[in-house]
């Protein structure tokens, strides 16, 4: 049966490998090893590493709760602290085979059938037959009986022994569902959450982590705040924007307007849906199906909501024939689109069904390709900047194997591509071969407060939409050319973008987003007057100002303002009215002191 049977890490080299991802790797098999000693009759799926830690899919005949997560954890200890071997062994597919079947392990099956026949599989066992014998509680003698220690299939690699985990620097972190190979007409397993670090420093730093983005949860702070919901009675993934959250909303598109339109762009309004034949000569009927909604009967003729706003700005394009002296052309348009995501992937404001995205695309020349990257860059940096984000991760993704369009357009705009960045002066990582199929792109990832990054900005060059829809221009020496389309978008969606505002300020958002930016507090009821005059004069000043009307004490008062982060507040008494002031504070600067309007208009 052993071809060769070796430990971990002597045969694979892998002193330059992360130590963490080995880690990480090793906790994800232990965890599989704990559950199945202590639930019986438990069937393993899959058990990869994330970006925090790990998971693993199982079939358990028993549901497993967050209540058996500490005892769990307490098995995986156990398994640590006896420092067993990692041990590597190369098997043939026709024995191993075998030995899943005679074990009843379904997807250990169907995971060994999806592996090539080129490919070297290879299993990773926890433990050996000697240690069986000096630590037979360790090990799940009745899932495995052919071999009395545990084992999965596993490319790998993992660390030499269990002891090399601290075992006070993991934790497991929750139980949800998930539908085997993601397949919602498949098997829904139960999947664990864990998380490791090479010290039990590192795992309180992250779980400290892990409770300020808790406490900076877009999906609570909507609610205290009042500034979104999801109704599921309409249906999940469909965002209703409160008022305050719609003011937000409008200064965050009344600025995206502006800004476009000082850099050059023209603006489109565009339809929600389109005949089913659009979404077929675009390609997305063939490549995107799975993520659009069904197509629904309009006189006998298929139309489809639109899952992408592309196709129309082409259509535009194409409703007359343009000359190489229009181009390069930018169009701009906050475009609602719709996609179909499972209820399980759904997620507030960062996953939804219904969203707008800011979306532009360029139709230039080849030649123009570069200065109009260029320009993109200067515009996302500007308008991230000005909403607080300052920090990115930058990724430029080159051609895939399987592409279209010729050798010399995809060396011109990636050439481009870099070249713009070069310009810009941003340290950027090479994705060799992440590229779309239709071109090679940009992705920036902002960083907010906590460090989280977070992909808004795309750039992508297409070569796809304007070949299947035959665009052309007009070329200088009067031949028709194909023009050079980009993609482009700032944000990303309205929805998630604001959903990472919210979390990146904790709901404490500077004066000029604020929903309301002042608001007054009278002492009593017949200050309520003199309050009216200084809202309106306000008001008419361009500020959002609102009085209180909870009725409640002047102490009540202030602590409502302050748990809604009212940016300012003005205290509005008899004394004040006599002087024409307002008490005012500030919640970044505190105390502001007695000021008159003329003062308070200034500091605002």
């Amino acid at each position: 049966m052993v071809s060769s049977l070796t430990q971990s890490q002597d045969s694979l080299n892998l002193h330059d490998s992360d130590k963490l991802t080995l880690i990480r790797h090793t906790s994800a098999h232990i965890m599989a090893m704990a559950v199945q000693k202590l639930f019986p009759g438990t069937k393993v799926a899959i058990g990869p590493v994330t970006d925090i830690g790990f998971y693993y899919d199982f079939d358990c005949p028993i549901s497993i709760t967050t209540d058996d997560l500490a005892k769990i954890e307490t098995e995986m200890r156990r398994i640590i602290k006896a420092n067993l071997p990692i041990i590597r062994e190369e098997v043939k597919r026709s024995e191993i085979r075998a030995e899943i079947a005679e074990l009843n392990e379904p997807y250990k099956l169907e995971i060994l059938e999806r592996i090539p026949e080129s490919e070297i599989i290879t299993r990773y066992f926890i433990g050996t037959p000697e240690t069986v014998k000096s630590e037979p509680s360790l090990f799940v003698t009745d899932i495995q009986p052919a071999n009395n220690y545990w084992w999965d299939l596993c490319a790998g690699p993992h660390i030499n022994f269990t002891g090399e985990i601290d075992p006070h620097a993991f934790k497991l972190l929750n139980v949800a569902g998930a539908y085997w190979q993601g397949d919602a007409t498949k098997p829904q397993l139960q999947r664990i959450y864990g998380t490791a670090w090479q010290t039990k420093a590192e795992l309180a730093n992250y779980l400290q982590h892990i409770e300020e983005a808790l406490r900076r949860d877009h999906r609570k702070i909507g609610q205290e705040l009042n500034l979104f919901s999801i109704q599921e009675e309409a249906g999940g993934g469909l965002v209703f924007w409160h008022p305050k959250g719609s003011i937000i909303r409008y200064i965050i598109e009344d600025y995206w307007r502006k800004a476009h339109l000082e850099s050059g762009y023209q603006l489109l309004y565009t339809p929600h849906v389109a005949n089913l034949d659009l979404w077929k000569t675009s390609g997305h009927f063939d490549f995107y199906q799975e993520s659009m909604f069904d197509s629904m009967d309009v006189e006998n003729q298929a139309y489809q909501i639109k899952p992408m706003n592309c196709p129309f700005h082409v259509l535009t394009y194409k409703h007359q024939l343009h000359s190489y002296r229009e181009l390069p052309l930018r169009w701009a348009e906050l475009g609602t689109v719709y996609r179909y995501e499972r209820s399980g992937s759904l997620h507030g404001l960062m996953r939804v069904r219904g969203f707008t995205q800011d979306d532009a695309h360029i139709f230039c020349l080849p030649d123009q390709i570069a200065e109009e990257i260029l320009g993109v860059l200067n515009l996302t940096e500007q308008i991230l900047s000005d909403f607080g984000f300052k920090e990115y991760e930058v990724n430029l993704s080159t051609r895939p194997e399987k592409s279209v369009g010729t050798d010399h357009v995809w060396e011109l705009a990636t050439t481009a591509l870099e070249q713009a960045l070069n310009t810009k002066g941003w340290n950027y990582i090479v994705d060799e071969g992440g590229g779309a199929f239709y071109g090679p792109k940009i992705d920036i990832k902002i960083k907010d407060a906590i460090g989280r990054l977070w992909q808004c900005s795309t750039i992508q060059v297409d070569f796809n939409l304007p070949e299947r829809f035959n665009m052309e221009y007009i070329a200088s020496d009067g031949s028709r050319q194909q023009p050079i389309m980009i993609h482009r978008a700032i944000f990303g969606s309205l929805e998630r973008f604001f959903g990472i505002l919210i979390e990146n300020y904790a709901g404490d958002f500077p004066l000029w987003l604020a929903p309301v930016q002042l608001r007054l507090l009278p002492v009593s009821d017949d200050c309520r007057e003199y309050a009216k005059l200084v809202e309106k004069d306000l008001k008419m000043r361009g500020f959002r100002v609102e009085i209180d009307s909870s009725g409640e004490r002047l102490g009540k008062q202030i602590r409502i303002a302050e748990l809604e982060k009212i940016p300012v507040f003005a205290i509005v008494g008899k004394k004040e009215i006599e002087s024409t002031t307002m008490s005012t504070r500030s919640r970044k600067a505190g105390d502001l002191g007695i000021l008159n309007l003329a003062k308070l208009v200034n500091y605002l």
